[in-house]
């Protein structure tokens, strides 16, 4: 199966907005239903699911399809666009995602492997003192980070899909 250059970029931009979706969707669904969520409660269960959802959260779907697919489609749409009306807003998703991915990689994912490294919680002596170091008020501000620049993204591909969509008519 061979694409046309206008149909590869079309794909491209399509794939790139829908992970960027999907990754906002995650890190709101953090923000307002997990995390606060987990927040009500007591240190053995914080400590259990968060371990138990962030090994969850580590999956082929997850990481190829959403996590690392928004960043590489984003990429792919945006050298595909390159003299085109819906490359501004290509790029600046793609600048507004990289944020988002090296604030996961800098900060959510060692507090996410430090709570994991702590290790079973039957085991655990001071789970009080195992979920103080994992500092959810940390995790969660920077996740509200990844909140809006992931969720701009997601409007700046929407917007260059309807920029696209015109040139194209």
């Amino acid at each position: 199966m061979s694409f046309t250059t206008d149909e590869l970029r079309a794909l491209l931009l399509l794939a790139a907005t829908m992970t960027m979706g999907l990754v906002a969707g995650v890190f709101v669904l953090y923000a307002h239903t997990i995390m606060p969520g987990l927040k009500k409660t007591d240190d053995r269960t914080f400590v259990t699911a968060f371990q138990s959802i962030d090994r969850a959260i580590i999956n082929p779907w997850f990481m190829a399809g959403g996590f690392a697919g928004a960043l590489v489609f984003t990429l792919a749409a945006a050298l595909t666009h390159l003299g085109h009306d819906a490359v501004p807003w290509i790029v600046a998703a793609l600048v507004l995602y990289v944020i988002a991915f090296v604030i996961t990689i800098a900060v959510n994912v060692p507090l996410n492997d430090a709570i994991k490294a702590a290790g079973d919680p039957d085991r655990i002596q001071d789970l009080a003192a195992v979920r103080e170091r994992f500092d959810e008020s940390r995790w969660a501000a920077w996740n509200l980070v990844r909140v809006a620049t992931s969720t701009t993204a997601f409007g700046c591909l929407a917007w260059a899909l309807v920029l696209y969509g015109r040139a194209t008519a």
